[in-house]
């Protein structure tokens, strides 16, 4: 396979209906708002590489190499990212709706605003990633198939995760409890809580030891066999939640 070493040379050749580009090396490349929906990118080095806003729609991105690119509003809806690196990635407001992201790593990445509704990230890494929601945008887990997923220190203050299953994921330490919302852009102080919404969740076996759980919605949730070793619960919302023990919970307050 020839070698893709500009912009200019992908740009045609995606034009002219190619859409293997397996094992390129597009490292450090300027691929901003282009449209590679489609494309496989298999395997690709994409380290470093800026694909802010471009279209990536049900492209096959396995087993790439995207540590520290940025992708930023890129769209990635039913794109194939199993087993890629994104350490260190930027997927700022990124639209990953029903991707596939099974094993990938993404320690450390930036999440913040994305939408994931429906993304499958089945064991995926996702160590000390920062899930925040961003100032016009929540971050968007629902329906999110996370099973064993690692969210070992991660930041997920104010992300919206209802429905999502968690079962076994490792959220030793995570930062989960609900965010003081922004003040207005006319300069008025910010009223409330943005809280971060686990209702209807399956945390089953789920480790949140240490985990600061301060004001988060947890209705209808399944914490049977969950690790709350240390953990902050102050003022969260149990209303039918399946408790460790298996027992439901009635009402809001937190178990003693």
């Amino acid at each position: 396979m020839n070698p893709i070493t500009t912009l200019e040379s992908i740009v045609q050749q995606y034009t002219s209906g190619k859409r293997d580009f397996r094992r390129a090396n597009l490292r450090e490349m300027d691929l901003l708002n282009l449209d590679l929906a489609k494309a496989d990118l298999s395997e690709a080095d994409l380290r470093q590489a800026r694909l802010g806003k471009t279209n990536l729609h049900d492209a096959s991105l396995r087993r790439s190499n995207l540590s520290e690119a940025l992708l930023w509003g890129t769209i990635l809806t039913e794109a194939n990212l199993e087993e890629a690196i994104l350490r260190e990635a930027d997927l700022s407001g990124a639209k990953l709706e029903r991707a596939r992201l099974r094993s990938a790593i993404l320690c450390k990445a930036s999440l913040g605003g994305a939408s994931l509704i429906g993304a499958d990230l089945r064991e995926a890494n996702l160590f000390e990633a920062d899930l925040r929601p961003t100032a016009d945008q929540i971050t968007d887990l629902r329906q999110a198939r996370l099973t064993g997923v690692d969210l070992s220190y991660a930041q997920l203050s104010g992300a919206v995760l209802a429905g999502a299953n968690l079962d076994r994921a490792k959220l030793c330490r995570a930062h989960l409890q609900s965010r003081p919302l922004r003040a207005t852009a006319t300069g008025g102080s910010p009223q409330g809580l943005s809280a971060t919404d686990l209702s209807g969740a399956s945390l089953r076996n789920a480790d949140l030891s240490y985990a600061d759980l301060t004001g988060v919605i947890l209705r209808d949730a399944n914490l049977k066999g969950a690790d709350l070793t240390g953990t902050i619960l102050t003022d969260i919302d149990l209303t039918g939640a399946i408790l460790p023990d298996g027992t439901q919970q009635v009402h809001a307050e937190s178990p003693n």
